[in-house]
């Protein structure tokens, strides 16, 4: 099993205490950084480099949202989860278009942040009944939401079989599995939809194939 490191960003002392203990049930999981805002979280990264960042939204100097943008941009490869008290739509899907992996509310439980964890770590993302694909046909169903995809897009058989299965929230090892492929190439497979279809992680993808009737 993977030896998962994690960062953790919110302005309460009590609450990052609590998530410690809450990660620290599961061996696999360590916290290598702690920061009390964005800013300090940014000048840790220099020198401590984690696979997954907890991160709260509504914190002071910078917040959740602008850490979120500023990191994805420097370091696209660590995954975010954004652990807030709002469940509001916009606040959901704007995080996922600047590059969140994840979005859980503040009320929940240690097991589900360690499946949150695992879930950015091992598929890129993590869908709760938060950000589930119900929501997300909502949003696009009422034109909320308008992602700019690329325009005509035209995916292989191949190609539509992982982000099916992407969209069943598979992992690599799982697709390559099913579809009789290496995990590397199931990975260079999800690279290319990516390029492809324009967005920036497989949230998009989800969004892109909720869209265009795919799941």
């Amino acid at each position: 099993m993977k030896h998962i490191k994690i960062a953790i960003a919110d302005d309460y002392t009590i609450f990052r205490d609590g998530l410690k203990v809450g990660l620290a049930i599961d061996d696999n999981l360590e916290v290598i950084l702690e920061a009390g805002d964005g800013e300090d979280l940014v000048k840790g990264l220099e020198t401590h480099k984690p696979d997954v960042i907890i991160m709260d939204l509504k914190m002071p100097v910078m917040d959740g949202m602008e850490a979120t943008k500023l990191i994805k941009k420097k370091y696209p490869e660590i995954k975010i989860v954004v652990v807030t008290m709002y469940d509001d739509e916009k606040f959901v899907i704007h995080l996922m278009e600047i590059g969140a992996s994840g979005y859980l509310l503040k009320n929940a439980d240690a097991d589900e942040i360690r499946k949150a964890v695992y879930s950015v770590y091992e598929t890129g993302y993590y869908f709760n009944n938060v950000v589930s694909n119900a929501l997300l046909k909502k949003l696009v169903i009422k034109g909320n939401i308008k992602p700019s995809f690329k325009e005509g897009v035209e995916l292989t058989e191949r190609e539509q079989d992982v982000l099916k299965l992407i969209c069943a929230e598979k992992t690599a090892v799982e697709m390559g599995q099913q579809l009789f492929l290496s995990p590397r190439s199931v990975e260079g497979i999800r690279q290319r939809l990516i390029d492809k279809v324009g967005v920036r992680n497989t949230a998009g993808l989800v969004m892109f194939a909720v869209k265009n009737g795919i799941i």
